[in-house]
């Protein structure tokens, strides 16, 4: 799919957050000069075309008293995608990537206690074989990520 002019300015400027209002999309679809239905069709088309993969809030967990935890496997090539459906299926993965690396998968364990994300890992290692290593946050940093469309 090739983005067009309005497609990088939708995607920019939702970047910079998203109104909490009884109306949202028409909000924002008035802030960008568009009707509401041009903007979700837009996003809609984006999402299916998976030029976006989620669209959706990101929670602090630890901000709102719950912990978060990288975790990462080595898994081998040829059972990346079974472990992978063992990893993804646990509602406490907030998301998982694939890495050229020996360590080759990496996920964040999102839960309400510290004590849960030591009990999925293990899950994670009972299901798979595998070791699961956590690298808990030791120190935040805000880097104000965006990505230019």
């Amino acid at each position: 799919m090739t983005l067009d002019e309005t497609d990088c300015r939708i995607l920019n400027h939702l970047q910079d957050g998203f109104p909490i209002a009884p109306h949202p999309y028409r909000m924002v679809a008035e802030e960008l000069g568009l009707a509401e239905s041009d903007l979700l069709d837009r996003l809609a088309r984006m999402k299916e075309s998976r030029v976006i993969t989620r669209f959706g809030p990101f929670f602090d967990a630890a901000a709102i008293g719950g912990a978060f935890c990288l975790c990462a496997m080595a898994v081998p090539e040829d059972r990346f995608e079974t472990v992978m459906t063992k990893v993804n299926a646990h509602p406490e993965v907030a998301h998982n990537y694939e890495r050229t690396h020996r360590l080759n998968m990496w996920f964040v364990l999102a839960t309400e206690t510290r004590e849960e994300i030591d009990q999925v890992a293990e899950a994670i290692e009972l299901e798979t074989g595998l070791k699961v290593l956590c690298f808990p946050k030791l120190q935040e940093f805000f880097i104000g990520f965006r990505v230019a469309a």
